[in-house]
C-alpha cells in the first residue's frame, strides 16, 4: 500500500503540522503588517468567512464521497455472499459429480473471499488474488463442460449463477479501487492551508494566539483523518467486515 491515504494517522500528523505551521506563518507575517484600517479589516473578514465556508463545503463533499464508497463496498460484500450462496444451491442442477466438485471449490473460493476482506498484508493479498483467479477458472470450467454437453435451461441456471459469482468479485474489486481522487485531496489541502494562513494573519493578541491557532488545524486534521480512514478499504480503522461471507461460510461448513 503505497498510497499515503492508506495511513490515516500519518495523514492526521502531516496535515496538523502543515496547517499549524501555516497559521503560525500567517501570524508572524501579520506582526509586520497589521490590519489597522477598519475598511480593510472588514474586507478581510469577508474573505476569511468565504474561504472557511468553501473549506467546509469541500470537506463535507469529500466526507460524503467517502461514505458513499464505504456503503458501496458493504453492499457489494452482501451481493457477493448472496451470489455464492445461490450458486451453491444451484449446483444441484448439475450432474452429481460436477455438483460435488463445484461445491468443494465454492467452499475454497469463499474462504479466499473472506481473507480478501480481512488481510492487511500486501504480499498475502497478492497470493489471495492469484488463488482467487485460479479458483474462478476452475469453477467456470466445471460448469462449462456440462453446459456444452447438455445445453438445457436448467443447466443454464447454474451457469448464470456462476457468472454472477465471478461478476460480483469484479464489482467488489472495482469498488475497492474507487477512491477519492488525489486532486480532491490536493484541493482540500490547498484551501485548508490558505484558511490557516488567513486565520494567523487576522490574529490580534500575540500572547494567546499561538494556543488559539491550534484549534482550526486540529479540527481540519481530524476531518482529514476521518475521511482518509473511511475511504481506505484496507488501511483504516473503519473497514468493511465480511459479516455476510462469514455467516455463509459458517452455514456451509455446518452442512
Amino acid at each position: 500500500m503505497n498510497n499515503l491515504m492508506d495511513y490515516p494517522l500519518l495523514v492526521f500528523a502531516i496535515s496538523f503540522v502543515a496547517l499549524w505551521t501555516a497559521a503560525l506563518l500567517g501570524s508572524a507575517f501579520s506582526r509586520r503588517r497589521r490590519l489597522v484600517d477598519e475598511g480593510t479589516r472588514e474586507d478581510f473578514g469577508v474573505i476569511l468567512a468565504a474561504t472557511l465556508t468553501l473549506l467546509g463545503l469541500i470537506i463535507g463533499f469529500s466526507f460524503s464521497m467517502a461514505i458513499s464508497r464505504y456503503d458501496q463496498r458493504k453492499n457489494l460484500e452482501e451481493a457477493e455472499a448472496n451470489a455464492i450462496g445461490t450458486e451453491f444451491v444451484r449446483a444441484d442442477l448439475l450432474p452429481a459429480t460436477d455438483a460435488a466438485k463445484v461445491r468443494a471449490l465454492l467452499g475454497a473460493y469463499l474462504d479466499q473471499r473472506v481473507l480478501f476482506y480481512t488481510t492487511r498484508d500486501a504480499q498475502e493479498l497478492r497470493g489471495i488474488n492469484v488463488k482467487t483467479a485460479q479458483l474462478q477458472t476452475e469453477l467456470w470450467s466445471l460448469v462449462k463442460v456440462p453446459a456444452v454437453a447438455q445445453p438445457t435451461p436448467i443447466i443454464a441456471l447454474a451457469v448464470a449463477g456462476m457468472n454472477d459469482v465471478l461478476n460480483s468479485q469484479g464489482y467488489t474489486q472495482a469498488a475497492w479501487w474507487n477512491r477519492i481522487p488525489l486532486a480532491a485531496w490536493g484541493l482540500m489541502a490547498g484551501i485548508a492551508i490558505c484558511c490557516n494562513l488567513l486565520i494567523g494573519y487576522g490574529a490580534h493578541n500575540a500572547k494567546v494566539e499561538a494556543r488559539l491557532l491550534l484549534v482550526l488545524p486540529l479540527v481540519v486534521a481530524l476531518s482529514f483523518f476521518l475521511i482518509a480512514d473511511i475511504d481506505s478499504p484496507r488501511g483504516g480503522v473503519i473497514r468493511v467486515s465480511p459479516l455476510n461471507l462469514l455467516s455463509l461460510s459458517a452455514s456451509l461448513h455446518g452442512q
